[in-house]
């Protein structure tokens, strides 16, 4: 896609995400004039905030929002406001029915270290010198969709949750983990629990069976618990990295915190139709309406926004290097512990100013 004119989908969601979301529209609309694009923005509820006017985290209203537009950003969703709404009705599960509607099978985090923010990390000595690799996470199947029960038997509580894929399921996620790994080193590493798990066994059946159509691929295969480490002991050494549902959900978020703060990580939400962009953080609710949230994740989620559904790379990339600009300055939120802590406001405001400048 590329045209003078985008229309896009703003989930603003929860906690923090009004705060940061905001922020991120405030830069994209200045970027597009600088540039001579237009956005045209429709706004819609989702999560607790939709729970809240709808009685339904996901409801239609949003539903025709996502259909009119050609890409979705969002914001975050929950919270314990929600914590006693009957489990069918909580904001995660608009989240879950958000992905399943947009068929948005494929997530993509980027975890890198931005230069001079390896201090900001908690792992030391060198070892985030070089970081720079993909996470491709299967969104729409696996156990978080799976068949699911919590009952009595014989007076004794139990409960069950599914996991279960298809060759169909793992071969196009699969398939998107190989394209991205041809465009960068050229390397894969799949992540699974074949040596317990028949769902991974498939898996990583499957991934072998497809590394004749990429030859030029170097691929490898690791159990997730040693991933789990080897993501601590040595990051550097990952180039793409795939895996199902759970698994990248937690690797992820294990990796995000290496970079420094949960709150630098965007991520893009890929599929057959239009993709879905948002931090891999949370809703943070203890800190929200506190002008202390970290916008740069949001920010980077509409560049993966405007490269992945837009086509608009130099965009995406003038954006980038403008929020490295500012990190480099030693300027951020509370969260990195940088030189000089500012406010969310105040670290827009300097990006602004970047932007402006260049």
């Amino acid at each position: 896609m590329n045209k003078d004119r985008y229309k896009i989908g703003v989930l603003k969601g929860d906690g923090i995400g009004p705060e940061i979301m905001t922020s991120a529209i405030d830069v994209l609309t200045l970027v597009g004039n600088k540039f001579n694009i237009n956005f045209d923005y429709s706004y819609g509820e989702i999560g607790g905030s939709a729970y809240d006017i709808y009685k339904n985290p996901f409801p239609d209203e949003t539903k025709k929002i996502i259909d009119n537009c050609d890409a979705i950003l969002l914001g975050a969703v929950g919270g314990n406001k929600w914590d006693n709404v009957e489990p069918e009705l909580r904001p995660e599960k608009g989240l879950l029915s958000l992905r399943k509607y947009m068929q948005v099978y494929s997530n993509i985090r980027p975890i890198t270290v931005i230069e001079g923010l390896e201090d900001a990390s908690p792992i030391k000595n060198g070892i985030m010198k070089d970081v720079d690799f993909v996470i491709v996470r299967e969104l729409t199947g696996g156990i978080y969709f799976g068949d699911r029960k919590t009952a009595t038997k014989n007076n004794i509580r139990f409960a069950y949750d599914k996991e279960e894929y298809n060759e169909i399921e793992i071969k196009r996620i699969s398939k998107i983990a190989f394209d991205i790994a041809m465009k960068r080193n050229k390397k894969l590493l799949s992540v699974d629990k074949s040596n317990v798990l028949d769902s991974s066994k498939l898996w990583r059946t499957v991934v072998e069976e497809m590394k004749s159509d990429y030859p030029q691929v170097e691929v490898s295969h690791m159990y997730v618990d040693n991933a789990a480490m080897q993501i601590i002991k040595n990051p550097s050494q990952f180039d793409v990295l795939l895996t199902n549902n759970i698994f990248g959900d937690i690797l992820s978020d294990e990796a995000s915190v290496i970079t420094g703060s949960i709150g630098l990580l965007p991520s893009a939400s890929i599929g057959n139709f239009k993709g879905l962009y948002e931090p891999i953080h949370g809703s943070a609710p203890d800190i929200a309406n506190k002008n202390m949230a970290n916008p740069v994740g949001m920010i980077l989620s509409i560049a993966l926004m405007l490269k992945y559904s837009f086509n608009l790379h130099e965009i995406a990339n003038f954006i980038e290097t403008a929020v490295e600009t500012v990190l480099k300055k030693g300027i951020g939120t509370i969260d990195l512990n940088l030189e000089k802590t500012v406010t969310t406001t105040e670290w827009i405001e300097e990006l602004k100013r970047v932007i402006n400048n260049k």
